[in-house]
């Protein structure tokens, strides 16, 4: 009788341990996963295309002990020419490997290397004002962000939804130049959310987002240069990385029926990855909605 009691005594004992243990605190931010988990939003030269736009992006993340290759498809399609549209996005495959540093920093529950997949984004673009001579380009961007990624255990996706507003003012100076004929100023204002949900903590972890963009370009070629960045609130050990700093350089090359693109990215502050992007842009007439006539578009 006495070793069954001390028997269940014991089994009880080893249960509510097992209980009371610490479970890894997870920390949604860029710093503490994959590349393309939350990164720092792109924006466009704040412009909306006339046709259906297909983007087809390569990138290779190295560095830091994770490096990744991934593949990243867009469509952006105008409901109304230049003045409307909608756009979606996501990391359909990647593939990773990090350094045993990275795997016991993120508490990663899996493998050293393997495969996810991406969150699927929804964005609405619409144009508060056109370009014109005096007047910058207006558009407000909507996004929302699922949580349809893979690899949470892994820390290569968050396990949570997050959406932003944005801001993008265009404006260019047009040169009489055969080698400079276009320069290019954007820039991007808005708010970021993105809910954080582990072990006795769901809040929403809110950002200010920012970026700048020049645009020196030509008939054939172009260079553009972006540093963008968002800054979140929340403050839970020294490098929880909200903060998020990016900075890229892109050459593209304009084909009349397509544009080509290679890019360098650097990780300036909380993104711990530098990346190479190659792809191309090509507009599809065939998958165009017309809604509208050309002459029953709204004036702005």
């Amino acid at each position: 009788m006495t070793k069954h009691f001390i028997f269940l005594i014991t089994f009880f004992s080893i249960i509510l341990n097992s209980a009371q243990s610490p479970i890894p605190l997870v920390h949604h931010t860029t710093n503490w996963f994959g590349p393309n988990a939350n990164p720092v939003p792109d924006f466009t030269d704040a412009t909306i295309p006339q046709k259906t736009t297909l983007t087809v992006l390569g990138d290779v993340y190295f560095g830091h002990g994770d490096n990744t290759q991934s593949i990243n498809l867009k469509i952006e399609a105008p409901l109304i020419a230049s003045k409307v549209s909608v756009k979606v996005w996501m990391v359909p495959f990647e593939n990773y490997k990090v350094s045993d540093e990275v795997f016991q920093k993120r508490n990663m529950q899996g493998e050293k290397s393997g495969t996810a997949s991406g969150d699927f984004y929804v964005q609405t673009r619409i144009s508060l004002a056109s370009e014109r001579k005096y007047r910058p380009a207006i558009i407000l961007n909507a996004t929302l962000k699922t949580a349809s990624g893979t690899g949470f255990k892994d820390r290569r996706f968050f396990n949570t939804a997050g959406y932003y507003f944005d801001t993008e003012i265009g404006k260019s100076l047009h040169l009489h130049s055969p080698f400079l004929k276009e320069i290019r100023l954007i820039g991007n204002f808005g708010f970021f959310s993105w809910d954080v949900q582990t072990p006795g903590l769901n809040v929403q972890d809110d950002a200010i987002m920012y970026g700048a963009k020049l645009i020196l370009r030509n008939d054939k070629i172009g260079w553009e240069n972006t540093y963008s960045g968002y800054s979140g609130w929340l403050r839970r050990v020294p490098d929880y990385g909200d903060k998020p700093v990016v900075f890229a350089s892109r050459f593209n090359y304009y084909h009349k029926s397509f544009t080509a693109f290679l890019q360098y990215q650097n990780g300036i502050r909380y993104f711990p990855y530098d990346q190479i992007r190659i792809g191309a842009s090509i507009p599809l007439d065939f998958l165009t909605p017309n809604f509208f006539k050309k002459d029953e578009i709204p004036r702005q």
